[in-house]
């Protein structure tokens, strides 16, 4: 059956993201019971290489268990979101789903998903709380086994923080003094840009913030990206980018490729997959970056946010949800699956364990002046802060991109841009019926 109240929150909406106050669902098609005989598997997925994988799974644990799975590679994003629900409405979803963790709302409100929590004792241990706290939407279900996750770093160039005295910032304030302190000595370079491209960078740093976005009272949602926290987040980048500290251009363009590759601009705050964009935004950079953990907004604080990762659900279409389950654990649990999937698919793990795996004892080729760099990626993902995120995400990026692009482009107030973020997706969840608490 579905899950009512989630349904009456989020039902209809596909580009969603997570919300830790959502109650549980009522579970999936079979009674999770033991099966007897062979079992055959569907999995809908886009990570590269999940055939080579999942290879090991059938010719390993899934031949003496009898379950057998197929992958059938997928388009990510909305796109796949659609095809779930699309497939669930006529009973024809796959037994297993790879699922963004902001996907996962809207597919437990249309009871795409099966609650698994029976089928996976001893799993939640090898994640960090706010990793997992993302698979259960805040309740005691468990709609997913999470598979990657993209914990917040900041990178800069060792080279040239040393060549201009710079010190690796550890609070906001002493970033803001360490882009103060560049523009004085070099006036033609920049610490970094502010990007209003892309909503995510933002909602991580309003993660670490402690923002919570989407909360739910009853049957109302309530909105608060104009929260306290986000309007830190908000006020502390505007400044910089009024004052002329740091650059106001978008990320993944020509010309920020141009000013990374140059050393016009020395740092980013970034994730853990950044190496990969930097290997091709700055090849001739190779070797003259460094990790760092993420500034506090206290010296006293430990926290990160999350840009990016997804996750492994059962459908509730699937006749064979125990056996789908152990599946979905051992593909983000086991050592060798890990590090199959690093390999293969480079994804970086969620399983605190696999991120000091065989896979990761070696830095990214781009990083190979800095060997504790999986090391230092794993304490710091351990410190992930929970997400809190509600039905209409892609309202709200979309204002984020639009306000803010306008804010940095003319260096005015972010401020403002918070509000009308705020305004705007207070505006289209009443439109779309939903109930908003004041």
């Amino acid at each position: 059956m579905p899950n009512k109240k989630l349904h009456r929150l989020a039902a209809g909406t596909v580009a969603v993201a997570l919300g830790t106050t959502a109650l549980a669902g009522c579970g999936s098609s079979d009674d999770g019971t033991a099966e007897s005989g062979p079992v055959s598997l569907t999995y809908w997925t886009w990570t590269p290489g999940m055939d080579k994988v999942v290879d090991l799974w059938n010719k390993g644990p899934g031949k003496k268990q009898q379950i057998e799975v197929t992958v059938k590679k997928q388009a990510s994003g909305d796109t796949l979101v659609t095809k779930i629900l699309t497939a669930h409405k006529a009973k024809k979803a796959p037994d297993l789903v790879q699922a963004e963790y902001q996907a996962l709302p809207t597919l437990v409100s249309n009871d795409a998903l099966a609650d698994i929590s029976g089928d996976v004792d001893g799993v939640k241990d090898k994640f960090a709380d706010g990793v997992w706290q993302q698979t259960t939407l805040g309740s005691d279900a468990v709609y997913a086994i999470p598979q990657d996750s993209g914990p917040m770093m900041f990178y800069y160039r060792e080279d040239l923080f040393k060549k201009y005295g710079l010190t690796v910032p550890t609070t906001w304030d002493e970033f803001a003094e360490t882009a103060r302190a560049l523009k004085k000595k070099a006036p033609e370079k920049d610490l970094t840009t502010f990007s209003a491209n892309d909503s995510g960078l933002f909602a991580g740093l309003a993660q670490q913030a402690g923002a919570k976005w989407w909360t739910t009272s009853g049957d109302k949602w309530k909105v608060a990206i104009d929260d306290g926290a986000t309007r830190k987040v908000a006020d502390f980048w505007g400044g910089l980018v009024k004052e002329g500290a740091i650059d106001n251009q978008p990320m993944y363009t020509p010309a920020w490729n141009k000013a990374l590759n140059t050393g016009k601009q020395i740092a980013w705050v970034s994730a853990v997959w950044a190496p990969g964009t930097l290997t091709t935004a700055a090849p001739d950079t190779k070797g003259k970056w460094a990790m760092a953990p993420l500034p506090q907004w206290s010296a006293s604080e430990n926290v990160t946010g999350s840009w990016g990762g997804s996750s492994t659900a059962v459908t509730t279409d699937s006749g064979h949800r125990e056996a789908a389950a152990k599946f979905a654990a051992w593909l983000n649990t086991d050592r060798d699956a890990l590090t199959a999937l690093a390999k293969e698919g480079g994804i970086y793990p969620a399983a605190t364990t696999a991120q000091t795996s065989e896979a990761f004892l070696k830095p990214p080729a781009f990083f190979s002046n800095q060997p504790d760099f999986y090391p230092q990626a794993s304490k710091i993902a351990d410190t992930t802060a929970p997400a809190a995120w509600g039905p209409n995400v892609n309202v709200a990026y979309t204002s984020f991109k639009d306000a803010f692009a306008a804010a940095a482009k003319n260096r005015s107030d972010f401020g403002a841009a918070l509000r009308t973020m705020q305004d705007d997706t207070v505006a289209d969840l009443k439109k779309q019926g939903f109930e908003v608490a004041r």
